[in-house]
């Protein structure tokens, strides 16, 4: 690192952070590396984006890790790095300036921007290219690409080919536009299908030198402003539907309240459009001579994006799950994150090998939504922290279908995952037996095996921390009933891998005598099963547990008396 960006890091890091509480602890290293790593790749989708038209990353995430690098530089007093489409702009001057538009993030944000202001309209924000269009005695002679929002790249190769957009005015007239060129789709529900990539696909396509027929009749358009048109918003949205752009009146909207942009807002995400959308517009009926529109967001604009569909989060933790059968699931803990008004604080990854391919780590900030709307699913790794902390794994074949049979250093997971088995609706179905009671009774060094509880009396059990009088008493009483369970559910709960309905016949001797042949003699056990049930009763820690069984007198575990 340069000597004089670290005297000015630790200078930074000495003052007062504003919202310290969301600042990561880094040190002056850390921070001038993570930040060069979170620019770059900011630059590298902006470049991709607006010189290549092609999104890297979703505008959600995109969205969010602009609003990461922003806290960070608030955080540690950095000064802000190049703006996003300083690469952006192409060989051919608009007439007039694209303005950029502001992101109002929550209802918060909309009543401060909505204070104040008068004859405001709402429209869907139409999820396309924006361009400008020049029309020339009423014929369409030029697009350009928004660029920069200064200057953009010719287009107008592609005139011909769009035969779903006007291109012939009803007057002779000369005419400046400017839209949003717009994949066209069938009754499309934004909260359904999210985005579908109908921005990516009509950006590659207008991409390429030459379109078809069939592809330019795909590409709808929205025009969202007549820069040189009538002063009130009413009366050029009259006049565009007169002049063939009927839809930017019939999707805008006066309103008053911000109960009334909220309403809209939910009515658009929820109803079957032409085109995709990812959030909705406010603007004020009257602005500024378009002689004064600047290449940035003006206070007569902003945005209200729809909910997130992904979320981007920051792993703060990676644990191993260790389940019956000693399969490990990574879970990702994740600095808290809201997803459709839920709290997501943590998300599988499946499986082991999942989580060594893509290496995550704490540090890293991922992308998480909702899988049906309640199961949070990793989508991606976003970013990846520069530091790259030791995450202890377990090891392959650490854990098995026969490893951890009793409580030992290493075996909690699996242990307490077999005790929750044993007595859930799979097994002995007892009451308030979950896996938070067999944790503090493990903890307590209760249940060391899986037979030893039988034993307990609610005296002892009321001695356990979280477990009061009146549970120890209910617990006890559980315990009871299990020695009155059948012998089939004393086997299903202890796992043999026995097919779903399937009534056994013969006691824990007879079984055990089996050999994979007879075993895979009977209706619905097949080559694989049969060596599984060989190897379960052969298991000498299997065996053990029925001879203590058959000691408490459960049925059929008892030996036959000599």
């Amino acid at each position: 690192m340069p000597l004089m960006l670290f005297i000015t890091l630790l200078g930074v890091l000495a003052a007062p952070l504003a919202h310290a509480s969301s600042c990561p602890g880094w040190n002056p290293q850390q921070v001038a590396s993570e930040v060069a790593q979170l620019r770059k790749t900011l630059g590298s989708w902006d470049d991709h984006y607006h010189r290549q038209g092609i999104a890297l990353v979703p505008d959600e995430l995109y969205d969010q890790s602009r609003q990461r690098l922003a806290q960070l530089q608030q955080c540690f007093g950095l000064a802000g790095g190049p703006a996003p489409l300083a690469n952006a702009g192409g060989p051919v001057p608009h007439p007039i300036p694209h303005t950029g538009i502001d992101k109002l993030h929550d209802r918060h944000a909309v009543q401060r921007w909505l204070a104040g202001k008068a004859d405001v309209w709402v429209q869907p924000k139409v999820d396309g290219v924006a361009v400008s269009l020049i029309y020339r005695e009423g014929r369409l002679v030029q697009l350009i690409s928004r660029g920069n929002g200064a200057q953009g790249h010719d287009w107008s190769r592609h005139i011909p080919q769009l035969g779903s957009i006007t291109r012939q005015l009803p007057q002779a007239m000369d005419l400046q536009l400017q839209g949003e060129l717009y994949l066209r789709l069938n009754a499309h529900v934004q909260a359904q299908a999210g985005g579908a990539k109908a921005r990516d696909t009509v950006a590659g396509l207008l991409a390429r030198k030459r379109l078809s027929s069939e592809q330019g009749e795909a590409v709808g358009l929205f025009v969202w402003d007549w820069p040189q048109g009538p002063e009130q918003q009413a009366e050029r949205l009259a006049q565009l539907a007169q002049l063939g752009f009927a839809d930017s009146q019939r999707y805008s909207v006066a309103i008053n309240t911000l109960d009334e942009a909220a309403q809209w807002r939910e009515h658009w995400y929820h109803a079957a459009l032409p085109f995709a959308s990812d959030g909705v517009v406010l603007r004020q009926g009257s602005r500024p001579p378009a002689e004064r529109w600047q290449a940035k967001a003006p206070y007569w604009l902003a945005a209200w994006k729809y909910p997130y569909m992904q979320a981007l989060a920051e792993v703060r933790d990676v644990r191993f799950r260790v389940g019956r059968t000693g399969r490990v699931t990574p879970v990702l803990h994740l600095l808290p994150v809201t997803l459709d008004n839920r709290r997501v604080t943590q998300v599988s990854m499946g499986s082991l090998a999942r989580w060594h391919s893509l290496d995550i780590r704490p540090g890293d900030q991922v992308a998480v939504s909702l899988a049906g709307l309640t199961i949070p699913r990793l989508e991606q790794v976003v970013h990846r922290a520069v530091e790259r902390v030791p995450v202890a794994a377990p090891a392959a074949g650490q854990y098995h279908a026969h490893s951890c049979w009793q409580a030992s250093v290493g075996c909690e997971e699996q242990f307490i995952a077999r005790l929750a088995w044993l007595s859930g609706k799979h097994g002995l179905a007892l009451p308030r037996t979950g896996p938070g009671t067999w944790r503090r009774l493990v903890a307590a060094g209760l249940a060391t095996s899986l037979t030893d509880w039988l034993q307990l009396d609610a005296t002892r059990l009321s001695e356990v921390a979280g477990i009061s009088e009146r549970t120890a008493a209910q617990l006890r009483s559980s315990f009871n009933d299990a020695r009155t369970r059948s012998f089939d559910q004393w086997l299903r709960g202890l796992g043999a891998p026995l097919p779903n309905g399937m009534q056994i016949t013969g006691d824990w001797q007879a079984l055990a005598a089996r050999t994979a042949d007879t075993w895979q003699a009977l209706p619905g056990i097949g080559e694989k099963r049969a060596r599984q049930l060989v190897d379960f009763f052969a298991a000498a820690e299997v065996r053990a547990i029925a001879t203590q069984l058959g000691e408490h007198g459960i049925e059929g575990f008892e030996r036959p008396k000599q």
